[in-house]
């Protein structure tokens, strides 16, 4: 067995709620294994949610738009190259730490090679973040990489309005035990600020960052 979060929109801050949802593991690395984990998940969840939509947001989801909507395949305008890359590569190539960073480099590697990068593991502790000339705070913890993640979602209409399709989110490569940021977690809070009439504090970071 094994227990995994599902993230449901609501409509107060924090503007989510998590339900932890127990279902049978099926081990293995295999995209095959993710998947069928991907289907216990749902539904376990459903059984106790059956009026509830759940959409698996990762690079293994099996639902239309899961792949795309992930930090790997959504993309984010960037300015100072004057094209887009994954959510991804920004959040990564953002980071700075005690000893070194942002690392710029990696906005135009691979996402994954990006994710791997062995100085985001050898410069110390994060202190912050830098995007576009601008700096950002790691507190409240993932507010910088749920804003990225929103204004991707604002910049890919059709993506956004197939999240909008849904009540609840998951992501089977996410394990709350190793990560703080989760693209479900930022998805679920997108269609909470869209149901309560606040897309628009979404662009601006101080207006945003007020929310919570």
């Amino acid at each position: 067995m094994a227990i995994r979060p599902v993230y449901i929109s609501c409509a107060e801050a924090p503007y989510f709620k998590t339900y932890q949802t127990e279902f049978s593991w099926n081990g293995g690395f295999a995209v095959s294994q993710k998947q069928k984990n991907i289907h216990a998940l749902h539904v376990a969840f459903n059984f106790q949610f059956p009026d509830l939509r759940v959409l698996e947001i990762s690079s293994k989801s099996m639902q239309y738009g899961g792949v795309d909507l992930s930090a790997f395949s959504l993309m984010k305008y960037v300015p100072t190259l004057g094209k887009s890359v994954t959510v991804e590569n920004v959040f990564q190539s953002s980071k700075i730490f005690e000893n070194g960073g942002p690392f710029i480099d990696l906005i135009t590697a691979s996402p994954r090679d990006a994710k791997r990068d062995v100085r985001l593991k050898s410069s110390g502790e994060l202190i912050g973040f830098r995007f576009n000339g601008s700096d950002f705070p790691i507190e409240p913890k993932t507010i910088f990489y749920d804003y990225i993640y929103m204004n991707a979602l604002l910049e890919n209409e059709a993506l956004a309005q197939e999240v909008l399709s849904y009540d609840a989110f998951t992501d089977i490569e996410f394990n709350p035990n190793r990560s703080i940021n989760c693209q479900a977690k930022a998805a679920a809070v997108y269609v909470s600020l869209c149901k309560a009439g606040l897309k628009d504090k979404i662009k601006d970071f101080q207006l945003f960052k007020k929310l919570f």
